[in-house]
């Protein structure tokens, strides 16, 4: 753990390193802001090149920033709000979202990915794959907007946008309206999370299935049940607890496409609406956010790997 702790400092660095330069490739952020101001006047404009350190060269600006960021200081965005206190109820609707669909995916892939597995060559197994595959090239937004034009504009049974009712309430409650507020966009996500899970379950089952240990599993007497899930599913899900860790990373990662087609209120959404706007510290802000919570993704991704397969030693 302590090694992957410092594997991560490079990375974030890195990452951080890019973030600003890119920002700063934006403009000077003194114009931008400027670009929504009436007549600014001169004396926030000089407090606004100190504040950027604008009379300095760009490497000390960084160092400036990175020490800011260390702090927990993310900036002003134009708005004159500090994104900190922007950022975490955006994070958290995120997290909402990506966490729900994650462990669906996982709950309902599992035991498809087994069973198509166990029926090679069935009719069954055919279905599942052909699903599987259509999930996984498909994009996340070309789904949803089919789902909202089927179940919202068509049916009507469900909100095509938000997290919360604004005009009226869905289902005559409150908890039932965030429900139905989730319901479209964790499909979504969860469809093409399954998608992956399956295919690599199913993979990794056929090859462990033919061992010779789970031969003489069977030869002992033991239950079909026990055999599959206690001996052969521990042995092939180690691989694909490395796989569910990037792709949670990867919907992080593509969130501003599935959040923003459904106006869902978390950093995706936000970043887009920031960059729109050409809220530089805002859109540096989330990227930063978002590098951490990939980050800690891969490390309890690591941790669980390790856990579930002792054979597994970083040299």
């Amino acid at each position: 753990m302590i090694r992957r702790l410092l594997f991560m400092i490079p990375v974030f660095l890195g990452v951080a390193i890019l973030t600003f330069l890119i920002g700063n490739a934006a403009g000077n952020p003194i114009n931008l802001i400027r670009l929504g101001l009436r007549n600014p006047n001169p004396a926030v404009l000089d407090a606004l090149r100190r504040y950027y350190h604008l009379d300095v060269p760009v490497y000390e600006r960084f160092v400036f920033w990175l020490w800011d960021l260390m702090h927990g200081n993310l900036g002003v965005s134009i708005s004159g709000r500090p994104v900190a206190s922007q950022i975490w109820s955006w994070a958290w609707t995120t997290m909402e979202l990506q966490i729900i669909s994650l462990f669906l995916a996982i709950g309902i892939g599992i035991p498809i990915g087994i069973y198509s597995a166990k029926n090679q060559y069935s009719k069954a197994d055919y279905v599942i794959t052909s699903i599987a595959v259509f999930g996984f090239s498909m994009p996340t937004f070309w789904l949803g907007i089919i789902l909202i034009i089927i179940f919202s504009y068509d049916l009507g049974w469900l909100p095509s946008s938000g997290a919360t009712g604004i005009s009226f309430v869905w289902w005559g409650n409150p908890a039932l309206d965030q429900i139905a507020h989730l319901i479209l966009p964790v499909a979504v996500l969860t469809y093409v999370g399954l998608a992956t899970i399956v295919r690599l379950v199913r993979a990794n089952m056929l090859d462990v299935l033919r061992q010779d240990y789970i031969l003489a599993a069977r030869a002992s007497g033991l239950s079909d049940r026990r055999v599959t899930y206690r001996y052969a599913l521990r042995n092939a899900i180690s691989p694909i607890v490395t796989i569910i860790g990037l792709g949670f990373g990867a919907s992080l990662a593509g969130a501003p496409a599935t959040e923003t087609t459904f106006s869902w209120p978390g950093l995706g959404y936000a970043f887009t609406q920031a960059a729109s706007n050409l809220d530089i510290p805002l859109v540096q802000g989330i990227t930063i956010v978002i590098t951490i919570m990939v980050l800690v993704a891969n490390l309890v991704t690591d941790i669980v790997y390790a856990t579930l397969d002792p054979r597994v030693r970083i040299d």
